[in-house]
């Protein structure tokens, strides 16, 4: 009966010499790194840069463990919140689960003791009890599985409401995409690199803790049955073998960390693509993005499987001392109870005297005490295996801390000012001599030797001053690239004001509305009075009829009937033409009715009749127009103009519309005699050519000019 229970044993577990493991341990970590450079290069390391600009590596440390508790306080505020909860109750079960292990230990040696003896009943009433422990232990474990999945949930529900909270916060989600360079695919991080975290953070939870468990109570058991020798044995053993898995375990950690950065890349590829699918598509780029798309794919590819070789040797070099070397351990340390123990308990020291007292009778009392202790052992083995196998499992969780850290780090010191841009030396020694600006509040709109300046550290305009008082109406021309929408993105306070004064209303008094105007997902009302939701909207005191009024000014009131009324949704980027969402812009306008808009070619693709009724209504109704345009229809709106000549300097002179509409139509006569010129020429030589006055005039030359 023992050899088969010992052959059962062995079944379950495979392995080599410890000699082959520890060779192999040497070739993982020392022989195979040192002696293939490229290939070790070949490996992405993540490095991180903390205030100081110090870049650091991801690994684990006591800066993992630093960051760990910093996430840890935002998914866990409090033991009494809902968090700390489930952390409480998946405890529970995980002692639950323990002592159900340590019951069927004890009954399973009962079992076979009755088996061994020939007992019907006694082996029957076993049975009895195995199948009704079945149905706490089944129960138990669904539960710590439950539990383990609500615990990610909920970590991951807090650190996205938090995340979300700061992104979407002060234009957050747009400066650290644009006025800083250290974050890269924060979409990415937010949806992902969270998700992963808190699932392997929840996993690890599960799998610590029942191990440790399993450790104190399976050793106290065997305390009690075999004495010190059998946890003692068994804790040097694993203290040993922990260590030596420390040295031969590749960097995890930052390879998880590689990998999610690579993801990232390669998605981003995709979304780029799908966001320029037009513009690929007409210069016919497809085969120039499939290049990049492979190459992407290419290095995440050749990263995993370098990732993968490596697993190979230290997960066999983990295996056989893990499962196999364990494997005797556990045995010898059964065997001690049967073959060196007497019958009065004392311990037997001669070899010849314990083979006659394992010969002797007692089979069944031994048979069941070898098969709890063996049990017993195989749980703390497991467990102890478990612990040391979760130092991989905590390696990756510090690369998916890093990331997740980082981007909390990053959207904190932005908030701040704080940012790091990658820029030029050149533009470096530029906006060095800037001494840094400030913004305040005013009813008007005044720049005060403020430079235009945009995130990559281009000075567009030294310093621009203007004064723009309501119901001034500024018209703003010049070429492609001179500032003029950098010049609005300093106004509305997306980049920062460099050197100099700004005075400019609050947030809520300038509106911006650009040649395409965003359309929300939401109904057709949500469209409308956007960024306002319908309970914004009820609290300031309007109604769909005052919408439908703004809708009859903007020429959209067939929308309504046509799409199904006001609490239609649809994907409205599709179903409206390019002219309707520009209207939609303008009725948005109208309905906030700011003190100044920004108008950024807006009504382009809007036939001029309807752009004109739309420039006089914002008039009339005390909204003051900064626009952006090359349409001179839009001039008898405006009050001034503002000229970038594109070279860094500003003009702003009062607008005569009449006058300059004259002044073009003129200028445009003039180009269009000036681009007839070389068909004139070219017709009267070849009338001269006709009458023979060519060659006269060539020797009339020649003559006036007898030295050349």
């Amino acid at each position: 009966m023992l050899s088969k229970l010992a052959s059962t044993a062995g079944r379950h577990r495979k392995g080599a010499a410890l000699v082959a493991a520890i060779a192999a341990g040497i070739f993982v970590k020392k022989t195979w790194l040192s002696k293939n450079p490229k290939k070790a290069s070949g490996y992405v390391e993540v490095k991180l840069k903390d205030a100081t600009g110090k870049k650091k590596k991801v690994g684990v440390n006591k800066e993992f463990f630093d960051r760990l508790k910093v996430l840890f306080r935002i998914c866990v505020p409090t033991f009494k919140s809902k968090e700390g909860t489930l952390m409480l109750l998946q405890a529970m079960f995980l002692f639950t689960r323990t002592m159900v292990s340590i019951m069927v230990a004890k009954l399973d040696g009962y079992i076979v003791k009755k088996l061994v003896t020939g007992k019907l009943y006694g082996f029957l009433w076993g049975l009895a009890y195995w199948l009704m422990l079945a149905v706490p232990a089944t129960y138990t474990n669904s539960m710590i599985k439950y539990l383990q999945m609500k615990l990610s949930l909920a970590f991951r529900t807090k650190l996205v409401r938090h995340i979300h909270a700061q992104y979407l916060g002060s234009d957050m989600f747009y400066k650290i995409g644009n006025l800083d360079s250290r974050i890269e695919n924060a979409d990415q991080r937010i949806t992902t690199d969270v998700n992963n975290f808190c699932n392997a953070i929840s996993e690890l939870y599960s799998n610590l803790s029942k191990p440790l468990l399993d450790v104190l109570l399976f050793g106290a058991q065997l305390y009690v049955a075999v004495g010190p020798t059998a946890p003692l044995a068994m804790s040097s053993f694993y203290v040993f073998t922990g260590l030596f898995l420390k040295v031969i375990t590749p960097p995890f950690g930052r390879l998880a960390a590689s990998q999610a950065s690579l993801e990232g890349n390669f998605r981003f590829c995709h979304n780029r693509l799908i966001t320029n699918a037009e513009e690929i598509a007409f210069y016919g780029g497809e085969k120039i993005e499939h290049a990049i798309l492979n190459q992407r794919y290419d290095k995440l590819v050749k990263h995993v499987n370098k990732v993968l070789k490596l697993k190979i040797p230290h997960s066999m070099i983990e295996g056989m001392i893990v499962k196999y070397v364990s494997s005797v351990v556990g045995l010898v340390v059964c065997a001690v109870p049967v073959f060196f123990t007497d019958e009065d308990g004392s311990l037997i020291t001669n070899l010849k005297r314990a083979a006659e007292v394992g010969k002797s009778g007692g089979t069944g009392n031994r048979t069941a005490q070898y098969t709890t202790n063996r049990r017993y052992l195989i749980n703390l083995a497991e467990a102890i295996g478990r612990i040391l196998y979760s130092y991989k499992e905590v390696s990756e969780v510090a690369g998916y801390t890093a990331r997740v850290y980082e981007l909390l780090h990053v959207l904190d010191e932005v908030s701040r000012g704080k940012c790091q841009k990658t820029i030029s030396s050149a533009n470096k020694q530029k906006l060095a001599t800037f001494t840094g600006g400030q913004t305040k509040l005013s009813e008007s709109i005044v720049f005060e030797n403020v430079p235009i300046v945009t995130p990559n550290g281009d000075v567009l305009v030294d310093a621009l001053n203007l004064t723009l008082e309501p119901g001034m109406h500024l018209l703003i021309t010049g070429p492609n690239g001179c500032g003029k929408s950098s010049l609005f993105r300093t106004l509305g306070g997306l980049w920062p004001v460099q050197n100099g004064t700004m005075y400019r209303p609050g947030p809520k008094d300038i509106f911006y509305i650009p040649q395409r105007p965003y359309l929300v997902l939401g109904t057709l009302r949500e469209q409308v009075i956007y960024p306002d939701s319908p309970a914004d909207m009820q609290k300031r005191g309007y109604t769909d009829e005052f919408l439908m009024e703004i809708m009859q000014h903007c020429h959209l009131a067939y929308l309504l009937p046509r799409e199904g009324g006001w609490d239609t949704t649809k994907e409205w980027k599709d179903v409206l033409s390019g002219g309707e969402k520009q209207r939609v812009g303008m009725a948005r306008l109208f309905y906030h009715k700011p003190r100044y808009a920004i108008l950024d070619e807006c009504t382009s693709q809007t036939s001029l009749d309807v752009e004109g009724l739309m420039y006089t209504y914002a008039k009339k109704i005390g909204i003051t127009l900064m626009t952006v345009s090359h349409r001179p229809s839009l001039w008898q709106y405006h009050s001034h103009v503002l000229q970038f000549d594109g070279a860094g300097s500003v003009d702003i002179r009062a607008l005569d519309g009449s006058h300059r509409m004259g002044l073009e139509e003129e200028k445009a006569n003039l180009l269009k005699k000036l681009n007839d010129v070389p068909g004139l020429q070219s017709r009267l030589s070849e009338i001269q050519a006709s009458l023979g006055e060519a060659r006269r005039l060539r020797q009339a030359d020649n003559e006036s000019n007898p030295d050349e």
